[in-house]
């Protein structure tokens, strides 16, 4: 675990290295801005809350998150960096949870620049900070689960672009994962408990629950334990790789 912090500090750094980072921060504030202003409808709903902006983070995610994680191992793997990398004296969990942890600080970061939206809630009006305190926790939450898919996506590929396409689809399915049109297609064969798992997996249910203000110890399990399955899964795969 001596290591951890180093990879974590040489990742974090790469970000910022390039304009690529303020980029993805700038995108980010402003996709989040038209959001939450126009398409969420905030000033004709007429209520000082934060539920416009975070409806729509498991779609603002969907495309902006896997965009990060698709540099972690593909641009490693292509460049060969990767064989120093797996020489150095580290264990495979501090390279694999050093670059997890610098990409979840920096999605962190890009999230906490959303806070003038907060000071303009209380300006108009007296919103449930606890609620938006916690809907903060879950956004962040759910950028760490699709890290942790773009991850092991990005593992799985030397090209950077079909890591991201791979990452978008697998976190596209566990959106969807819960709607009616996918559980209707499972009720006329699977039994009910194959139907209620799927439906469990579903970012949307997890997610709608946390940025409400409701911290079931449920979701808070399935969304440390998918990020801690899937960054094993990534542990597995480098293992597999990293003769390619």
């Amino acid at each position: 675990m001596r290591q951890l912090p180093i990879v974590f500090k040489r990742e974090l750094a790469s970000y910022f290295a390039t304009p690529l980072a303020y980029v993805f921060i700038v995108i980010f504030l402003v996709l989040s801005g038209v959001f939450t202003f126009y398409l969420g409808s905030f000033y004709e709903r007429n209520q000082a809350d934060l539920n416009a902006f975070f409806n729509f983070h498991p779609w603002l995610y969907l495309f902006l998150i896997p965009a990060v994680a698709m540099r972690l191992w593909a641009e490693e793997r292509k460049s060969g960096s990767i064989e120093l990398l797996m020489t150095l004296p580290i264990t495979r969990f501090e390279a694999v949870a050093g670059k997890f942890l610098a990409a979840w600080v920096f999605a962190g970061i890009a999230l906490l620049l959303t806070f003038p939206m907060v000071l303009t809630v209380n300006y108009l009006g007296e919103p449930d900070n606890g609620a938006i305190l916690t809907g903060y926790i879950g956004s962040w939450l759910l950028a760490g689960a699709y890290l942790a898919i773009g991850s092991c996506m990005s593992a799985l590929s030397k090209n950077q672009v079909i890591a991201f396409i791979l990452a978008v689809v697998v976190c596209f399915l566990f959106i969807v994962s819960g709607f009616s049109l996918v559980l209707d297609a499972f009720s006329t064969w699977a039994p009910q408990w194959l139907i209620d798992a799927v439906a469990s997996l579903s970012f949307l249910t997890r997610f709608d629950a946390i940025s409400k203000g409701v911290i079931d110890l449920r979701d808070l399990l399935y969304f440390v334990s998918l990020i801690a399955a899937w960054l094993a899964a990534t542990a597995v795969v480098v293992d597999l790789k990293k003769a390619d």
